[in-house]
């Protein structure tokens, strides 16, 4: 094989392929139905040419025969007047117009023949491109399926690889781990000595309002004389076990920081 002929073989293929590739087959069949939507007023006035035709020919038709019944009265008219001359004419005319009327005769039968064939090529086209539109119209919408579960076959591919699960995954574990360290941060935060000492401190200043409270009423006389004044007092017996632990860790803390100032 020779080099130009495997050039060209070569061009050909990547130009078939390129087509191919950018060939939009719902785009060939829309435009293939416009073609041939649009070859119908051709056709009309194709056979309405036809058809005309047909009737001018039958138009000539009547009026040769016409003009043969008319001569052909002139003739016996000129006969009985003794007008030999003027008959002849008369015959010569009817020859040729009998000629003409057998001529045009059989050119409108062939016109008619025409007609009807034309009349039928054209029904038989217009019944051919509906029933190709409508083969064209179901070909479109299966392309369109088609191209539909292309895009959802791509659509679930991409969750197959797993960048989008992968990525919910990563971020529902790191959600997680956050919402566990703050749980525990909170839960190490109100079990804390500090949280404790503070429960304490509030303890100790509703008992301190509550003494000063007991003073005005007995001041005002609202209490009986012989009742001393009842106050909430923290005694080593009426402390529970964790809030002497408590009570020994601020004692301990307080120590240690003595010992760091000094």
């Amino acid at each position: 094989m020779g080099l130009w002929a495997r050039i060209s073989r070569v061009f050909r293929a990547s130009t078939g392929a390129a087509l191919d590739k950018i060939e939009n087959p719902e785009l060939v069949l829309q435009q293939t139905i416009r073609d041939m939507r649009d070859r119908v007023p051709e056709l009309n006035n194709s056979v309405a040419q036809v058809m005309a035709t047909e009737r001018l020919l039958l138009k000539q038709k009547e009026t040769l025969s016409t003009q043969v019944v008319e001569l052909d009265s002139k003739i016996k008219a000129s006969v009985k007047m003794g007008r030999d001359d003027i008959a002849t004419a008369y015959i010569g005319q009817l020859q040729q117009a009998q000629m003409d009327l057998e001529r045009t005769s059989v050119q409108a039968e062939h016109a008619g023949v025409a007609s009807k064939q034309a009349l039928k090529a054209r029904d038989n086209y217009v019944l051919n491109m509906k029933k190709r539109t409508a083969e064209a119209m179901q070909l479109i919408s299966a392309a369109k399926q088609a191209k539909l579960q292309e895009q959802l076959a791509q659509t679930m591919d991409t969750f197959n690889i797993g960048d989008d699960s992968s990525t919910f995954n990563e971020m529902r574990e790191k959600i997680d781990r956050r919402v566990a360290a703050a749980e525990a941060k909170l839960q190490l935060g109100s079990s804390s000595v500090d949280a404790q000492m503070q429960d304490i401190e509030r303890e100790a200043m509703d008992i301190q309002l509550q003494d000063k409270l007991l003073e005005y009423k007995q001041s005002m006389g609202m209490l009986g004389a012989g009742s001393p004044p009842e106050s909430k007092q923290i005694s080593s017996g009426t402390v529970s076990g964790a809030d002497q632990d408590v009570l020994d860790q601020v004692i301990v803390n307080e120590v240690s920081e003595t010992e760091r100032s000094n």
